[in-house]
């Protein structure tokens, strides 16, 4: 006989629960902010209210269609909160109502309760395991990771995707060594992450390549030990002439044909690493000569750091508190969902850092 499940946890509600929420409905084009009604608990799903969201470039990419068409329109957006769990869903076991929680994308510990649809004017409005650009959400158990009461929301949101990915990807996939010298191409965003986790790596040499002066200046603040501004220098020879060769790690975070290429070849020959994390345009490709990758050279695209959750957050957090880091410095524009559609504006002119909206 199968083990009987466990009621869910609910709040009182009176009538249907609605939720201001952007929409996309159509693939370059405006989002749509507007009411949506909040779907039923289904086993191993979480009612939360986000109190802080980060819009990330990865958002972007999906209003762009960088990797193609999109056949779940329309379907609500975010992936990276700080929030408060409401209610939980039957045989939700790993965080209960009052919880402060990170909403993150990368699966942790947990239900894997997949999706959700919600109704907009009659319409089925579609939602993966997390959205967060929006009041009230529901998010699968797996994409929440409790943390201690007081733990700020916005860096919460910065511990959903730029500190686990960005220390993920120096720890875990570039497997950075003490002294080793590391190039990131891209150090707005996930890339910020990047450059503290090499400094807290011990790496010797870390060099940010970004098109942004005050980008790479915010980065020299958390590690960078030089900056090139790829708008005016030669990046690969200002590289090279600054390690006297080539590099132990180049990591892209632009998602661009040519710089992967550059980061490419890079890397020293032998035992070399290229990690990408920038997404590149589904219609675009690279062109690299492979015979490096006969003698050591490793070239590997990075899946969120192939962090985990439920056992990175607790250690970045202490880290964090033991190095007395400042986080607060990341995020460079703050903003709410009523201006959305501006902020995003902004961050496709490169003026932002880290965008923290709230409801």
């Amino acid at each position: 006989m199968p083990p009987r499940l466990r009621e869910s946890k609910r709040i009182e509600r009176l009538g249907t629960l609605k939720t201001p929420a952007a929409i996309l409905v159509e693939q370059r084009k405006p989002l749509v902010i507007d009411e949506v009604e909040v779907p039923v608990l289904k086993r191993g799903q979480v009612l939360v209210e986000i109190h802080a969201t980060r819009v990330c470039g990865s958002q972007i990419g999906e209003i762009d269609g960088v990797k193609g068409p999109d056949k779940f329109l329309p379907h609500l957006l975010g992936h990276e909160a700080g929030a408060v769990v409401l209610e939980v869903g039957a045989d939700v076991t790993h965080v209960a109502p009052g919880d402060r929680v990170v909403c993150h994308w990368r699966p942790g510990a947990g239900i894997d309760a997949g999706g959700s649809v919600y109704k907009w004017n009659g319409r089925d409005v579609n939602a993966g395991p997390i959205t967060t650009f929006q009041k009230y959400a529901v998010i699968s158990e797996n994409r929440l990771t409790k943390v201690p009461a007081d733990t700020d929301f916005e860096l919460c949101c910065l511990l959903a995707d730029t500190l686990t990915t960005g220390f993920g990807i120096i720890n875990n996939d570039a497997k950075v060594k003490t002294g080793e010298s590391v190039v990131i191409f891209g150090v707005g965003g996930i890339g910020l992450g990047v450059v503290l986790g090499a400094k807290l790596a011990g790496a010797n040499s870390i060099i940010g390549v970004d098109l942004h002066d005050h980008k790479l200046a915010k980065a020299a603040e958390y590690g960078l030990t030089h900056q090139i501004n790829a708008s005016r220098e030669n990046a690969a020879e200002r590289v090279k002439e600054i390690l006297g060769g080539l590099a132990d790690v180049t990591i892209d975070g632009t998602g661009s044909p040519k710089v992967i290429e550059t980061a490419y070849d890079l890397a020293q020959l032998r035992g070399g690493r290229c990690v990408l994390f920038g997404v590149m345009p589904s219609d675009q490709r690279v062109s690299i000569h492979t015979l490096p990758l006969h003698f050591g050279r490793v070239l590997t695209g990075s899946e969120g750091g192939q962090s985990r959750p439920e056992k990175d957050i607790p250690e970045i957090l202490r880290v964090l508190a033991s190095y007395k880091v400042g986080w607060r410095g990341f995020v460079s524009h703050r903003g709410m969902f009523s201006s959305l559609e501006s902020d995003i504006a902004k961050m496709r002119s490169g003026d932002v850092v880290h965008l923290i909206s709230t409801p």
